[in-house]
C-alpha cells in the first residue's frame, strides 16, 4: 500500500515511530512536512500550510492508494485533491483549541476520521475510530531508579523528590503555573524536598531515563487528546498524578499508585499519596493495551477499508520519502 503522508512535523517522535511501524507492515509512502520552521514555543503561520497546498496536490498525482492527513489544519490540503480518499487524525487541540472549526467543517469530507480518545469524538460530533498512539514498548521499560538518577544528572540530592514534568513551560496549554503551585504546595507539606524537573526538548531516547528518574509525572493540561507522556510513563511503572483530560481516566483505570484530579486540590492529595508512598506503579501491564504494534495494526485496518485493499510486507520494498521542513507538533 502506497500512501502520502501530510504532517505538522515529519521528525515528531510518535509520528517516526508510527510510519515505521506501518511500514513493517507493507505501507510505504512520501511525507510531506507543512511548509516553514517553528520551535517548541511558536506555531506555523496560515500562510505555512497555503504554501504547503501545490506541494500536496502535485504529489497526489503520484499513484497513492490514499492520503493521510496529521492533525485537522493539514485536512484542507489533502481535501484540495480529488484523486485520493483521505483519512484525518486529529490531535487533541485541534479538537478543544483554536483550530477546532476548521477540524469540524473538514471531517465530513474525509473517509475515515481517527481520533485519540472517546472524549473527542464526543466533542466532535461524528463517527470516528478511537485510536490512541501507540508507546514503544522496548524504549519505555522500567530501569532501576538510582541508575536513571545518574544518566539524567539527578543525583545530587538523594533526599528530594522528582516531579516530572515533560513540557515547555511557554506551551499554554500545558498550564505550568499549576504544575508550580501544585508542587510549592506539597513541598511546603513533607519534611523531603520535592523538586518540579521540567524536562522538554531532549532527545526522545532519553526520555525513558527522565521517566525512570522521577518519582511522579504530574499532568496539569487544560486539554489533551490522548498524552504521550502519559503513556511512556505508564510503560516505565512512573506513578502519574494527572487531571481528568483526553483519555487519561481510561489510560489509568487500575493503575496504582496514580490518581486523576480535577482540582488543585486533588491534584495536591494525589501527589502526596504518590511520593509518600514511594512505590513504582503497576502502569506497564495497561501500557500493552497502547502498544505501538497494536496500535499499528488498527491504524492499518483503517488504511485497508478506505483504500479497499490490503498490505503485505515485503521484503526489500519501497522506502518512505520525507520532504520538507521540520518543527514542533502543533
Amino acid at each position: 500500500m502506497h500512501v502520502l503522508t501530510l504532517t505538522t512535523n515529519a521528525d515528531a517522535p510518535f509520528m517516526t515511530q508510527q510510519l515505521a511501524a506501518l511500514e513493517e507492515r507493507g505501507v510505504s509512502g512520501t511525507t510531506i512536512s507543512v511548509a516553514g520552521e517553528v520551535d517548541a514555543d511558536t506555531d506555523r503561520s496560515p500562510t505555512d500550510y497555503v504554501r504547503t497546498v501545490p506541494r500536496v496536490i502535485r504529489a497526489a498525482r503520484n499513484g497513492y492508494d490514499l492520503i493521510h492527513a496529521h492533525y485537522g489544519l493539514t485536512a484542507p490540503m489533502a481535501l484540495a485533491q480529488l484523486r485520493q480518499p483521505v483519512v484525518l487524525s486529529l490531535w487533541g487541540s485541534d479538537v478543544h483549541g483554536p483550530a477546532a472549526p476548521v477540524s469540524r467543517l473538514s471531517a465530513p469530507f474525509c473517509d475515515a476520521v481517527v481520533v485519540m480518545s472517546e472524549g473527542m469524538r464526543t466533542a466532535l460530533g461524528r463517527e470516528c475510530t478511537v485510536i490512541p498512539d501507540g508507546v514503544d514498548l522496548e524504549k519505555f521499560r522500567p530501569e532501576p531508579q538510582d541508575r536513571a538518577k545518574k544518566r539524567v544528572g539527578w543525583d545530587d540530592d538523594a533526599d528530594a523528590y522528582e516531579v516530572l514534568f515533560p513540557y515547555s513551560p511557554a506551551r499554554e496549554v500545558k498550564n505550568y503555573p499549576r504544575a508550580e503551585r501544585v508542587v510549592t504546595v506539597v513541598d511546603n507539606l513533607l519534611e523531603r524536598p520535592v523538586r518540579l524537573r521540567t524536562v522538554y526538548g531532549v532527545d526522545h531516547d532519553a526520555v525513558s531515563d527522565y521517566m525512570n528518574a522521577a518519582d511522579a509525572l504530574l499532568l496539569t493540561s487544560d486539554s489533551e487528546g490522548s498524552p504521550n507522556s502519559v503513556k511512556e510513563a505508564l510503560a516505565c511503572n512512573l506513578p502519574v498524578v494527572a487531571l481528568d483530560v483526553g483519555d487519561v481516566r481510561e489510560r489509568l483505570a487500575g493503575v496504582a499508585p496514580s490518581h486523576v484530579a480535577t482540582s488543585d486540590e486533588e491534584l495536591i492529595r494525589g501527589l502526596l499519596d504518590v511520593l509518600e508512598r514511594g512505590e513504582r506503579s503497576n502502569g506497564r501491564e495497561a501500557a500493552r493495551e497502547v502498544s505501538i504494534d497494536r496500535t499499528a495494526d488498527r491504524l492499518l485496518a483503517v488504511y485497508e477499508r478506505v483504500a479497499g485493499t490490503t498490505s503485505e510486507p515485503e521484503a526489500g520494498g519501497e522506502t518512505r520519502h520525507v520532504e520538507g521542513a521540520a518543527g514542533r507538533l502543533e
